[in-house]
Protein backbone atom coordinates (compact mmCIF):
# COMPACT_ATOMS: atom_id res chain seq x y z
CA UNK A 1 0.00 0.00 0.00
CA UNK A 2 1.21 3.65 -1.26
CA UNK A 3 2.01 5.68 2.02
CA UNK A 4 -0.36 8.26 0.65
CA UNK A 5 -3.89 7.22 2.13
CA UNK A 6 -7.33 8.09 1.85
CA UNK A 7 -8.42 9.01 5.13
CA UNK A 8 -11.90 9.42 6.37
CA UNK A 9 -11.38 11.48 10.38
CA UNK A 10 -14.84 11.61 11.96
CA UNK A 11 -15.19 13.95 14.46
CA UNK A 12 -13.14 17.79 13.79
CA UNK A 13 -13.13 18.61 17.68
CA UNK A 14 -10.49 20.03 19.35
CA UNK A 15 -8.01 16.73 18.95
CA UNK A 16 -9.80 15.77 15.80
CA UNK A 17 -9.42 19.08 14.18
CA UNK A 18 -5.65 18.94 14.68
CA UNK A 19 -4.86 15.62 13.53
CA UNK A 20 -7.06 16.03 10.27
CA UNK A 21 -5.00 19.41 9.43
CA UNK A 22 -1.91 17.05 9.76
CA UNK A 23 -2.60 14.16 7.91
CA UNK A 24 -3.44 16.67 5.41
CA UNK A 25 -0.30 18.30 5.65
CA UNK A 26 1.34 14.88 5.05
CA UNK A 27 -0.22 14.75 1.93
CA UNK A 28 -2.95 12.30 2.51
CA UNK A 29 -6.43 12.93 1.13
CA UNK A 30 -8.39 13.82 4.18
CA UNK A 31 -12.91 13.52 3.80
CA UNK A 32 -13.50 15.28 7.49
CA UNK A 33 -17.09 15.14 8.92
CA UNK A 34 -18.49 16.37 11.77
CA UNK A 35 -21.53 16.70 13.75
CA UNK A 36 -21.54 20.56 13.38
CA UNK A 37 -20.28 21.16 10.41
CA UNK A 38 -18.92 24.94 10.75
CA UNK A 39 -16.46 23.28 13.22
CA UNK A 40 -15.39 21.21 9.98
CA UNK A 41 -15.07 23.71 7.54
CA UNK A 42 -12.05 25.61 8.53
CA UNK A 43 -10.02 22.41 7.34
CA UNK A 44 -11.12 22.90 3.95
CA UNK A 45 -8.15 25.46 3.97
CA UNK A 46 -5.60 22.97 4.56
CA UNK A 47 -7.08 20.66 1.50
CA UNK A 48 -9.86 18.95 3.38
CA UNK A 49 -12.36 17.88 1.98
CA UNK A 50 -15.93 18.66 4.29
CA UNK A 51 -18.52 15.95 3.80
CA UNK A 52 -22.35 15.67 5.02
CA UNK A 53 -22.72 12.80 5.98
CA UNK A 54 -20.66 9.97 8.04
CA UNK A 55 -21.41 7.62 5.10
CA UNK A 56 -20.16 10.44 2.22
CA UNK A 57 -16.27 10.75 4.59
CA UNK A 58 -15.92 7.07 4.75
CA UNK A 59 -16.68 6.51 0.65
CA UNK A 60 -13.38 5.38 -0.76
CA UNK A 61 -11.18 5.50 2.32
CA UNK A 62 -8.10 3.66 3.03
CA UNK A 63 -8.51 4.34 6.71
CA UNK A 64 -11.04 5.72 9.29
CA UNK A 65 -10.23 7.57 12.01
CA UNK A 66 -12.63 8.29 14.77
CA UNK A 67 -12.10 11.09 17.55
CA UNK A 68 -15.47 11.47 18.68
CA UNK A 69 -16.84 12.36 22.50
CA UNK A 70 -17.40 8.74 23.77
CA UNK A 71 -18.14 5.07 22.83
CA UNK A 72 -21.99 6.06 22.46
CA UNK A 73 -21.54 8.77 19.63
CA UNK A 74 -18.75 5.99 17.90
CA UNK A 75 -21.13 3.83 17.82
CA UNK A 76 -23.81 5.82 16.35
CA UNK A 77 -21.61 7.73 13.61
CA UNK A 78 -20.38 4.45 12.61
CA UNK A 79 -23.48 3.25 12.03
CA UNK A 80 -24.38 5.93 9.67
CA UNK A 81 -21.04 5.60 7.93
CA UNK A 82 -21.71 1.53 7.86
CA UNK A 83 -23.93 1.86 4.07
CA UNK A 84 -20.58 3.43 2.64
CA UNK A 85 -18.14 1.17 4.95
CA UNK A 86 -15.95 -1.05 2.25
CA UNK A 87 -14.45 -4.20 3.60
CA UNK A 88 -11.15 -4.54 4.38
CA UNK A 89 -10.92 -1.02 5.58
CA UNK A 90 -8.62 -0.05 8.34
CA UNK A 91 -10.18 1.51 11.12
CA UNK A 92 -8.40 3.80 14.03
CA UNK A 93 -10.38 4.41 16.98
CA UNK A 94 -9.10 6.87 18.21
CA UNK A 95 -11.45 8.39 20.89
CA UNK A 96 -11.10 7.37 24.49
CA UNK A 97 -13.95 5.08 25.69
CA UNK A 98 -14.31 2.22 28.31
CA UNK A 99 -13.38 -1.60 28.17
CA UNK A 100 -16.79 -2.47 27.39
CA UNK A 101 -16.96 0.13 24.43
CA UNK A 102 -13.59 -1.30 22.67
CA UNK A 103 -15.51 -4.96 22.30
CA UNK A 104 -18.90 -3.23 21.01
CA UNK A 105 -16.84 -1.21 18.42
CA UNK A 106 -14.44 -4.67 17.96
CA UNK A 107 -17.63 -6.46 16.98
CA UNK A 108 -18.90 -4.11 14.85
CA UNK A 109 -15.71 -3.54 12.87
CA UNK A 110 -16.31 -7.56 12.63
CA UNK A 111 -19.52 -7.18 11.44
CA UNK A 112 -18.94 -5.45 8.49
CA UNK A 113 -15.15 -6.57 7.47
CA UNK A 114 -13.09 -3.53 9.08
CA UNK A 115 -9.61 -3.89 10.29
CA UNK A 116 -9.90 -2.57 13.72
CA UNK A 117 -6.83 -0.63 15.39
CA UNK A 118 -7.94 0.61 19.07
CA UNK A 119 -6.34 3.43 18.94
CA UNK A 120 -6.36 6.51 21.56
CA UNK A 121 -4.23 9.35 21.79
CA UNK A 122 -2.24 10.70 24.74
CA UNK A 123 -1.52 15.03 24.40
CA UNK A 124 -3.56 17.93 24.45
CA UNK A 125 -4.63 20.84 22.18
CA UNK A 126 -0.98 21.90 21.59
CA UNK A 127 1.25 18.50 21.03
CA UNK A 128 -2.32 17.64 18.69
CA UNK A 129 -1.53 20.43 16.31
CA UNK A 130 2.15 20.03 16.21
CA UNK A 131 1.66 16.44 15.28
CA UNK A 132 3.42 15.12 18.39
CA UNK A 133 0.65 12.80 20.22
CA UNK A 134 1.51 10.14 21.56
CA UNK A 135 -0.38 6.97 19.81
CA UNK A 136 -1.12 3.83 21.73
CA UNK A 137 -2.14 1.31 19.19
CA UNK A 138 -3.60 -2.18 19.45
CA UNK A 139 -4.30 -4.20 16.31
CA UNK A 140 -3.33 -6.96 13.56
CA UNK A 141 0.50 -6.81 12.13
CA UNK A 142 -0.46 -7.38 8.50
CA UNK A 143 -2.75 -3.92 6.97
CA UNK A 144 -0.24 -1.85 9.44
CA UNK A 145 0.55 -0.17 6.36
CA UNK A 146 -2.76 1.46 6.58
CA UNK A 147 -2.68 2.84 10.26
CA UNK A 148 1.44 3.64 10.17
CA UNK A 149 1.35 6.14 7.66
CA UNK A 150 -1.73 8.06 9.76
CA UNK A 151 -0.12 7.49 13.36
CA UNK A 152 2.79 8.67 11.84
CA UNK A 153 1.34 12.17 10.87
CA UNK A 154 -0.79 12.87 13.98
CA UNK A 155 2.00 11.93 16.63
CA UNK A 156 5.86 11.74 17.31
CA UNK A 157 5.91 8.04 18.43
CA UNK A 158 3.70 5.07 18.32
CA UNK A 159 3.32 2.36 21.28
CA UNK A 160 1.95 -1.02 20.64
CA UNK A 161 0.50 -2.86 22.72
CA UNK A 162 -0.62 -6.11 21.54
CA UNK A 163 -2.29 -7.12 17.91
CA UNK A 164 -5.55 -8.01 19.00
CA UNK A 165 -7.51 -4.39 19.10
CA UNK A 166 -10.67 -5.90 20.33
CA UNK A 167 -8.76 -7.08 23.67
CA UNK A 168 -8.48 -3.08 24.47
CA UNK A 169 -4.98 -3.38 25.16
CA UNK A 170 -4.21 0.22 24.05
CA UNK A 171 -7.48 1.86 25.68
CA UNK A 172 -6.52 0.22 28.94
CA UNK A 173 -2.95 1.58 28.76
CA UNK A 174 -4.77 5.04 28.03
CA UNK A 175 -6.84 4.63 31.15
CA UNK A 176 -3.86 4.15 33.49
CA UNK A 177 -1.90 7.00 31.99
CA UNK A 178 -5.30 9.46 32.20
CA UNK A 179 -5.70 8.03 35.83
CA UNK A 180 -1.98 9.84 36.60
CA UNK A 181 -3.05 13.32 34.34
CA UNK A 182 -6.19 13.67 35.80
CA UNK A 183 -5.01 13.35 39.71
CA UNK A 184 -2.16 15.77 38.44
CA UNK A 185 -4.45 18.12 37.51
CA UNK A 186 -6.98 17.75 40.42
CA UNK A 187 -3.45 18.42 42.65
CA UNK A 188 -2.51 21.45 41.48
CA UNK A 189 -5.82 23.00 41.38
CA UNK A 190 -6.30 21.94 45.12
CA UNK A 191 -2.77 23.53 45.80
CA UNK A 192 -3.63 26.63 44.46
CA UNK A 193 -6.98 26.44 45.91
CA UNK A 194 -5.27 26.04 49.85
CA UNK A 195 -2.44 28.85 48.99
CA UNK A 196 -5.55 31.41 48.25
CA UNK A 197 -7.29 30.26 51.16
CA UNK A 198 -4.17 30.44 53.79
CA UNK A 199 -2.74 33.77 52.40
CA UNK A 200 0.29 31.85 50.28
CA UNK A 201 1.82 33.62 47.16
CA UNK A 202 1.69 30.47 44.84
CA UNK A 203 5.41 32.19 43.79
CA UNK A 204 6.80 30.47 47.21
CA UNK A 205 5.17 27.83 46.60
CA UNK A 206 6.90 26.98 43.49
CA UNK A 207 10.29 28.46 44.66
CA UNK A 208 9.81 26.07 47.74
CA UNK A 209 9.82 22.74 45.12
CA UNK A 210 11.86 24.11 42.50
CA UNK A 211 14.09 21.99 40.97
CA UNK A 212 13.87 19.14 43.63
CA UNK A 213 11.64 15.72 43.15
CA UNK A 214 8.61 17.44 44.08
CA UNK A 215 8.72 19.72 41.42
CA UNK A 216 6.84 18.99 37.69
CA UNK A 217 6.67 20.86 34.72
CA UNK A 218 2.92 19.65 34.51
CA UNK A 219 2.18 21.60 37.87
CA UNK A 220 3.64 24.54 36.35
CA UNK A 221 1.69 24.55 33.10
CA UNK A 222 -1.73 23.95 34.58
CA UNK A 223 -0.99 26.50 37.42
CA UNK A 224 -0.32 28.89 34.71
CA UNK A 225 -3.43 28.48 33.26
CA UNK A 226 -5.50 29.27 36.16
CA UNK A 227 -3.17 32.24 37.81
CA UNK A 228 -3.16 33.80 34.05
CA UNK A 229 -6.72 33.22 33.31
CA UNK A 230 -5.83 31.42 30.16
CA UNK A 231 -8.38 28.65 30.52
CA UNK A 232 -10.30 29.39 27.09
CA UNK A 233 -9.66 27.64 24.23
CA UNK A 234 -9.03 24.86 26.49
CA UNK A 235 -5.72 22.06 25.72
CA UNK A 236 -8.29 19.68 26.99
CA UNK A 237 -12.07 20.84 28.10
CA UNK A 238 -13.03 20.20 31.61
CA UNK A 239 -16.91 17.67 30.48
CA UNK A 240 -13.98 15.65 28.22
CA UNK A 241 -11.76 14.92 31.63
CA UNK A 242 -14.92 14.12 33.39
CA UNK A 243 -16.33 11.56 31.15
CA UNK A 244 -13.09 10.31 31.28
CA UNK A 245 -12.76 9.94 34.99
CA UNK A 246 -15.87 8.02 35.25
CA UNK A 247 -14.28 5.97 33.07
CA UNK A 248 -11.25 5.41 34.82
CA UNK A 249 -13.36 4.96 38.13
CA UNK A 250 -15.66 2.48 35.83
CA UNK A 251 -12.80 0.03 34.59
CA UNK A 252 -11.02 -0.04 38.84
CA UNK A 253 -14.67 -0.86 39.81
CA UNK A 254 -15.05 -3.77 37.35
CA UNK A 255 -11.65 -4.79 37.95
CA UNK A 256 -11.95 -4.77 41.95
CA UNK A 257 -9.87 -1.81 42.94
CA UNK A 258 -11.06 0.85 44.86
CA UNK A 259 -9.50 4.69 42.85
CA UNK A 260 -10.74 7.11 45.94
CA UNK A 261 -8.48 9.89 44.18
CA UNK A 262 -9.74 9.40 40.71
CA UNK A 263 -13.27 8.73 41.92
CA UNK A 264 -12.53 12.00 43.86
CA UNK A 265 -11.41 13.71 41.06
CA UNK A 266 -14.26 12.75 38.91
CA UNK A 267 -16.61 14.63 41.39
CA UNK A 268 -14.72 17.88 41.33
CA UNK A 269 -14.80 18.08 37.89
CA UNK A 270 -18.15 17.52 37.63
CA UNK A 271 -18.91 20.21 40.16
CA UNK A 272 -16.68 22.56 37.69
CA UNK A 273 -18.63 21.25 35.19
CA UNK A 274 -22.11 22.40 36.74
CA UNK A 275 -20.64 25.87 37.48
CA UNK A 276 -20.40 26.63 34.43
CA UNK A 277 -16.87 26.18 33.68
CA UNK A 278 -17.50 22.96 31.20
CA UNK A 279 -15.82 24.14 27.80
CA UNK A 280 -12.44 25.33 29.89
CA UNK A 281 -9.71 23.66 30.30
CA UNK A 282 -9.77 20.98 32.85
CA UNK A 283 -7.58 22.86 35.25
CA UNK A 284 -10.51 25.31 35.86
CA UNK A 285 -11.67 21.86 38.07
CA UNK A 286 -9.73 24.47 40.44
CA UNK A 287 -12.89 26.21 40.62
CA UNK A 288 -14.45 23.43 42.17
CA UNK A 289 -12.67 24.21 45.58
CA UNK A 290 -14.94 26.91 45.83
CA UNK A 291 -18.79 27.23 46.80
CA UNK A 292 -19.03 31.01 45.12
CA UNK A 293 -16.33 32.28 42.61
CA UNK A 294 -12.96 33.81 44.16
CA UNK A 295 -12.09 37.37 43.74
CA UNK A 296 -9.24 38.32 41.55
Amino acid sequence: MSDTLTVSVLGTGIMGAAMARNLARAGHTVRAWNRSRDKAEPLAADGAHITDTPAEAVEGADTVLTMLYDGAAVRDVMRQAAPALRPGTAWAQSTTVGLDSVAELAAFAEEHGLVFYDAPVLGTRQPAEAGQLLVLAAGPGTGRGAVTPVFDAVGNRTVWTGEDGAAGTATRLKLVANSWVLAATNAAGEALALARALGVDPQNFFDAIAGGPLDMGYLRVKSGLILDDRLSPPQFAVTTAAKDARLIVEAGERHGVRLDVAAAGAQRLARAAAQGHGDEDMAAAYFASFDEAPSA
